[in-house]
């Protein structure tokens, strides 16, 4: 077929056959410049697909980083007002516990100053019952001393009747 394509060139001048020559491989060299462009233009348009994708997914994934940030930020605020909420209970708990240390302290106080007043009543009580068995022995016959023993009122008869009713029901405790 190719002869066919040469037959039109039979009988022209050699400058046209040269001019025609030129042209041709100036055509063959564009056909061939056009074919490597279009080669560039197909890897540059592969390339910005890809460029396009991986836009995409980094978006994709700031928008996911985007959300989860969110959640952190929520979650270190509910941690906060979670710590908050703990630091105000430990705080009235340990006001609470103040208190109730200083009660404990007074209550220990009180108890002790009533431990002593006991004693002290009590060494009273026994005071009282030694001299009024002193007192029977020096003033009665031996029959009398057996007939009356001391009862706690004679014994306390100097004492107001709260505090000998108070020294009565601590004796009959014990």
């Amino acid at each position: 077929m190719s002869w066919v394509v040469e037959e039109w060139k039979e009988g022209l001048p050699t400058k046209v056959l040269q001019k025609i020559q030129e042209i041709e491989l100036h055509l063959d060299k564009l056909k061939k410049e056009r074919q490597q462009r279009q080669f560039q233009v197909e890897a540059l348009e592969a390339a910005l697909l890809k460029q396009k994708q991986k836009v995409e997914n980094e978006k994709s994934e700031a928008s996911a980083l985007k959300r989860e940030c969110q959640t952190l930020n929520d979650s270190c605020d509910n941690l906060e007002k979670t710590k908050q909420k703990i630091s105000h209970e430990l705080q009235l708990k340990e006001s609470q516990i103040n208190y109730l240390e200083s009660q404990l302290v007074s209550s220990k106080k009180h108890v002790e100053n009533l431990e002593q007043e006991n004693k002290r009543y009590r060494s009273q009580f026994e005071r009282c019952q030694t001299n009024a068995v002193s007192a029977d022995i020096s003033f009665g016959t031996p029959e009398k001393k057996l007939s009356t023993s001391p009862t706690p009122k004679k014994i306390v008869s100097g004492l107001p009747d709260s505090k000998f009713r108070e020294l009565q029901e601590k004796y009959n405790k014990e």
